[in-house]
């Protein structure tokens, strides 16, 4: 018989007042015994509306069954039959919006816990076998040769698939690490390095090849990589471009881009003493938007030390675009929220070094094209936020550099690749996918991005 319980089974987290002074995972994970409770909720539905809200068709009625009767490996290869990135997904897809949207038991109470039990599938997996990659076998060559630019998870995930169709893979990473925004955006607490590192490492036993500190567009071009004899290249090189506010005294000292202040944190360390890496210690702090990344460089200013961290949105409660549990994490961390308020200036010392935020307090009027409430100035009711660091996180936009050393490949007004529902761009033999064409999205939406390439490289290949 189902459990039929209303609500989740809680996962268990460190205290919010021990967790907001260090860098470790915020949730801890379902034991097996939480696991197989949790999964007996599921009532395993004949038309399984969770698997049409997952972009990757994680096949979920079908893994949650084998962690109710106990056979995680089992469960484990259900998953990965079309998900490479279990243990990233199990952290942060936003489940709300998606598999966990559509569960029908979410129409009397919550519904079932599905990124919590791939999680812990996925954790169970990775401590339970003495090495995990013994069960990544490498796939028996087909001698067809893929370039895939940018190793985050639109790029891995198109790398896994045509991997295990027998493609070599070679995938070009621009940083020193693999792993794109895993690894440079998303703070340790929220998905620990070494699951990412794992994730990575089962992919190279699976025989792709990945080459870092290669910036293609610079060191070579698309161009090169056909002469080098790449039949197909996939574009998944992210949206790393900071976008600003364009308002006076962002150029002053104290002011980063949430890109800048999350990668010198996450990518290379600035929380632990013994890297050297420079980061300012401020004392208060104003970050600038309200999606998750504005609540990563919240939660992480506050890790580093600032005694009071505020995130300035100039919408209400309502429009915040972060997940639901992101916001709850920060607001039990001691984040302070300044709704209704848009930066007009940030004000700087005789020094260049910020001092302070002017705001202007907003009403909400009609809504807009994206169906939210427009924010309304209210005339004279400006204010001075006293802070001496400031983080803009208002969103990115992909990098110019592929699309200006590659001739015949189109891209919109916003600097994003143009590519058909397959995944193909103007120019024949290149795919693109990810951030690079939608600009800032979901993990979870570039890992499909990655899957549908991976077919559509396949498809293209094999008919020539």
């Amino acid at each position: 018989m189902p459990d039929m319980s209303l609500n989740k089974y809680p996962m268990p987290e460190q205290e919010p007042n021990v967790r907001n002074k260090n860098f470790l995972e915020v949730a801890k994970g379902y034991t097996a015994d939480i696991a197989q409770s949790e999964a007996n909720r599921c009532l395993n539905c004949k038309n399984k509306p969770c698997v049409s809200g997952c972009p990757v068709n994680v096949r979920i009625p079908e893994f949650i069954s084998k962690v109710a009767e106990g056979s995680f490996d089992e469960a484990y290869e259900i998953i990965t039959s079309t998900n490479s990135l279990p243990a990233v997904c199990g952290r942060v897809c936003p489940q709300e919006s998606q598999c966990e949207g559509k569960c029908v038991r979410g129409i009397k109470g919550e519904p079932v816990a599905i990124g919590r039990l791939e999680r812990f599938v996925a954790d169970y997996h990775r401590d339970n076998l003495s090495n995990n990659t013994e069960t990544a076998k490498k796939p028996e060559t087909n001698g067809h040769r893929v370039a895939v630019i940018g190793s985050g998870p639109a790029g891995l995930t198109c790398a896994g698939d045509l991997s295990r169709l027998g493609y070599e893979v070679t995938v070009f990473e621009a940083f020193h690490k693999a792993g794109g925004v895993l690894v440079y955006g998303i703070p340790e607490f929220r998905l620990p390095k070494a699951i990412v590192q794992s994730e990575i490492e089962n992919l190279e036993a699976m025989g792709v090849k990945i080459v870092t500190n290669a910036i293609v567009g610079r060191a070579m071009s698309i161009d090169e990589l056909f002469e080098d004899g790449f039949e197909a290249v996939f574009i998944g090189s992210g949206a790393g471009l900071p976008q600003f506010l364009g308002i006076p005294g962002e150029n002053l000292l104290g002011v980063y881009s949430a890109n800048e202040y999350l990668t010198r944190i996450n990518l290379m360390k600035a929380y632990l003493p013994e890297y050297d890496t420079p980061i300012k210690k401020a004392k208060r702090v104003a970050v600038v938007g309200g999606g998750n990344v504005a609540m990563d460089a919240a939660r992480c200013a506050k890790r580093m030390g600032a005694e009071e961290v505020f995130i300035v949105y100039r919408r209400s409660m309502e429009e915040l675009p972060a997940r639901k549990e992101e916001v709850h994490h920060a607001m039990e961390e001691g984040i302070v929220f300044k709704l209704l308020n848009n930066p007009v200036a940030v004000l700087g010392d005789e020094n260049g070094y910020v001092r302070g935020l002017e705001c202007l307090r907003m009403e909400l009027g009609e809504p807009d094209e994206s169906g939210r409430r427009r924010p309304v100035e209210i005339k004279d009711s400006n204010f001075v936020l006293d802070v001496d660091a400031v983080i803009i996180a208002i969103g990115t936009s992909p990098n110019p550099l592929i699309k200006s050393t590659t001739k015949g490949l189109d891209t919109n007004k916003k600097g994003g690749i143009i590519a058909d529902d397959n995944a193909a761009t103007s120019r024949e033999g290149v795919f693109a996918g990810g951030d690079a064409v939608t600009g800032a999205a979901t993990v979870i939406l570039a890992m499909g991005a990655g899957k549908t390439a991976a077919q559509s490289i396949d498809k293209y290949i094999m008919s020539k």
